[in-house]
């Protein structure tokens, strides 16, 4: 904008961005406190061109502003735009209960059959806990590769710890 302020002539860029707004526009159905001072115009570069429908837009934005696991509904907009692939952009550092349900049952059956813990650190010890069978309010869902690190909330980098050692693993 700095760049066009003694423009004479602002036709083209009010034509541009007339072009940027109508497109958002013509992508989402409704109007959320979160899409003002988003940069739509790099927005618009990267994702223009793409053949995106716009109800399936519209219905995942209404979706991500009502999860309560979405800790960055700014980024919901770049997220479905992008295809739904960058989980980072929304903040998600949560498990949900499926997943944190299944990952556990999965660990607790793998353990019983190795007569170990359900705990994979527990697991390596020698103490009493090596052979512990966990329940699952005594556990936490961790990331495997630390969310900070670039790891996924998904359920390929889940892993059920008991509470003690998830506080004591932090953020490695």
């Amino acid at each position: 904008m700095s760049a066009h302020r003694r423009d004479e002539d602002i036709s083209e860029i009010k034509t541009y961005f007339n072009t940027v707004i109508d497109w958002v526009d013509s992508k989402f159905d409704d109007v959320y406190d979160e899409m003002q001072g988003l940069n739509w115009g790099e927005l618009y570069e990267r994702f223009h061109s793409l053949p995106l429908n716009h109800t399936e837009l519209s219905q995942k934005v209404r979706e991500l502003m009502h999860d309560d696991f979405v800790g960055n509904r700014r980024g919901v907009f770049e997220y479905v735009l992008g295809g739904c692939q960058d989980t980072k952009l929304l903040n998600v550092r949560l498990f949900d209960k499926p997943t944190m349900r299944k990952v556990y049952q999965q660990q607790t059956d793998k353990a019983k059959a190795e007569g170990v813990s359900n705990c994979p650190y527990c697991a390596i010890g020698h103490d009493q806990n090596a052979r512990r069978i966990w329940r699952l309010e005594e556990m936490d869902a961790d990331h495997v590769t630390a969310w900070s690190k670039g790891g996924s909330t998904d359920i390929e980098n889940c892993q059920m710890l008991c509470k003690t050692h998830n506080r004591a693993k932090g953020n490695r």
